[in-house]
């Protein structure tokens, strides 16, 4: 299991990452997100948190774990992250959006589990627009959601 980079029109530039579980090493990667500095953020599904990399590849820092506590995660599959550097990451047990620092430090997060609005059933992926508002695809409601940077609920589709 690796990360592969590529750059127009798709010339491969390189990889990294191997199966496992130490730092730089993964077991099913998801989402993946890149910020404005060029920092790679992956979705490490099976071992419940959520890795770092530069844009060479060097693993820099993970967090997370499994739990259903703050900055902890069951099966974390989307990765977002805004323009201020936040990331935001759904977790598909847990039924939440979680956000943090780019350093992995717990901000906030929102749901629970249901239909209503703001809830979710197995949230899968995370978006966000320029304007800094929070999109999720809540997969077993068959809808998208839209968030404000805080997490207030603003409209949903689907």
């Amino acid at each position: 299991m690796q990360v592969d980079a590529a750059q127009a029109p798709g010339t491969f530039l390189l990889s990294w990452g191997t199966s496992g579980t130490l730092g730089g090493q993964f077991s099913f990667q998801q989402g993946m997100a890149v910020d404005g500095a060029g920092n790679v953020y992956v979705a490490d599904r099976n071992n419940h948190r959520i890795q770092k990399f530069n844009s060479a590849g060097t693993f820099l820092v993970e967090w997370g774990g499994i739990g259903f506590g703050d900055g902890q995660f069951i099966f974390p599959e989307g990765v977002a992250v805004d323009s201020a550097g936040n990331v935001y990451v759904t977790s598909q047990f847990t039924n939440v959006v979680q956000k943090f620092t780019s350093s992995g430090s717990f901000l906030a997060k929102w749901g629970s589990s249901g239909s209503g609005d703001g809830q979710f059933s197995s949230p899968s992926d995370v978006a966000v627009d320029a304007a800094g508002n929070v999109y999720v695809t809540d997969r077993d409601n068959h809808r998208i959601q839209k968030f404000d940077s805080t997490g207030a609920f603003l409209a949903e589709w689907g």
